[in-house]
């Protein structure tokens, strides 16, 4: 079995612990393979954390960390607290003595000693003389003990997220953002790999009290929206699983080693000059419709196609591997629509909108050409007309030659040649309206 079917029996199993979570599922897996952040917003009941959780738990060997927040949750609860012992002079901090291997065989041996009833010689001497030695190297630096906390956690969910103080959502910007986490003069540094973060709301970012939540907000990239289960079928199989006990069973998991395998796997994933020309397009679309997205988001865009392109089986990033954009470019979740509406016009067949945009340029030229020379009181008005028709079919002809050479299938190629054989004929019928000779447009580019 390939890393990527293993990936995919992970999601259908989760799949299968849910309903109507398909969307959901397949973000929490982009997110994995990428190290993104997602947030998940929907109602109470929605079996947000339910989904997290089918998928994070087919995750061996991952060390998890889960927090409900709200405005008493402390920076130590979700970090980790100063060890008062490393505070203390010539005292030893404990994460420092758990860590040493040579005092943990010192220390079982005194306690297998003990238990024996044996002697234990001078080896609490030994232990001491090391304790003290450690206290040299170690001592008179303050210590937190991150066990347990979001500096030792590969995967981290972060419920009501929106509910932290002002202290904590600073501390979290820091470790979302550039995954460490600073106390007492020290940084140190978070494995995290994703961090998932849920609420049943978006704050008022207008509000000047609710501002500071935007920043916490906007490094949350990948972004979805629940709804309840619509199908009553799939909510009474929901129920009937939960009935009979098999809810919650695994049987397909990862190992974070075979996660960061994948990882590696996905961003070896081409991305083909072709489909970066059409994330520009799409951002233009999205600006030109009221929608803001700023350059930062634009430029690490391909990822998240890298990663759907790797779950699709997809040997490059092709132009439908840009639908999961869709969960990547709002902010608002009125702009949803628009988001989804724009890619997939552009996504699902975007040589054939491109073509239809330059089919009709080229029929406006036409329109602008006949009714030139129908107003035309002078055989010289028509001739002027044609040479303007011609430069704007040369400056078509332009481009259906750069969409050819980007053609990547027969379906693809068909289109671009019925495009160069509409060009020809408009060139042909207005140099036949005013009795010329009809220069090819590959002739005419030529001698421009």
């Amino acid at each position: 079995m390939t890393l990527r079917d293993k990936m995919l029996a992970v999601c259908a199993d989760a799949n299968a612990q849910v309903a109507e979570r398909e969307e959901l599922v397949d973000l929490i897996a982009i997110a994995l393979l990428t190290r993104k952040n997602l947030f998940l917003l929907g109602a109470p009941g929605q079996a947000k954390s339910y989904a997290i959780n089918a998928f994070r738990s087919r995750i061996t060997g991952a060390r998890q960390f889960e927090r409900l927040l709200s405005k008493q949750t402390d920076e130590e609860q979700l970090f980790g607290r100063v060890d008062l012992s490393s505070l203390i002079p010539g005292s030893v901090p404990r994460n420092v003595l758990e860590q040493d291997a040579q005092y943990q065989r010192m220390q079982d041996r005194l306690r297998a000693q003990l238990s024996s009833g044996q002697g234990v010689g001078d080896l609490p001497e030994q232990m001491e003389h090391h304790r003290k030695a450690l206290a040299e190297l170690c001592g008179g630096e303050p210590q937190v003990n991150t066990a347990g906390k979001i500096p030792e956690a590969d995967i981290v969910f972060l419920d009501e997220c929106f509910k932290a103080n002002d202290g904590v959502l600073n501390s979290l910007l820091t470790a979302l953002n550039e995954r460490k986490y600073t106390n007492e003069g020290r940084t140190y540094p978070i494995p995290t790999i994703s961090f998932f973060a849920a609420s049943n709301e978006i704050p008022n970012f207008a509000d000047p009290q609710e501002k500071i939540l935007e920043a916490l907000y906007d490094r949350l990239e990948l972004k979805v929206v629940t709804e309840n289960i619509s199908d009553r079928d799939k909510r009474l199989a929901v129920l009937r699983d939960k009935q009979s006990g098999r809810s919650g069973q695994i049987t397909a998991s990862i190992t974070l080693d075979e996660l960061a395998a994948m990882q590696r796997e996905v961003s070896a994933i081409p991305v083909p000059e072709a489909m970066n020309e059409l994330a520009d397009d799409i951002l233009c679309e999205l600006r030109k419709s009221g929608v803001p997205v700023s350059d930062r988001k634009y430029l690490n865009y391909y990822p998240i196609a890298q990663a759907k392109a790797w779950l699709s089986g997809h040997g490059a990033v092709e132009s439908t591997d840009l639908l999961a954009l869709k969960n990547y470019l709002w902010q608002k979740p009125g702009d949803r629509p628009t988001v989804e509406a724009i890619l997939n016009r552009m996504c699902v067949n975007p040589m054939q909108d491109k073509v239809n945009s330059i089919r009709a340029m080229a029929l406006e030229a036409q329109g602008d050409f006949d009714a030139a020379r129908k107003d035309a009181s002078k055989p010289s008005i028509g001739t002027r007309a044609l040479q303007k028709l011609r430069g704007e079919l040369v400056r078509l002809y332009g481009m259906q030659q750069d969409l050819a050479n980007a053609a990547q299938s027969d379906s693809e190629r068909a289109l671009t040649d019925g495009l160069l054989t509409d060009l020809e004929q408009i060139n042909r019928q207005a140099h036949e309206a005013i009795n010329f000779t009809c220069t090819p447009l590959n002739e005419l580019a030529a001698m421009q």
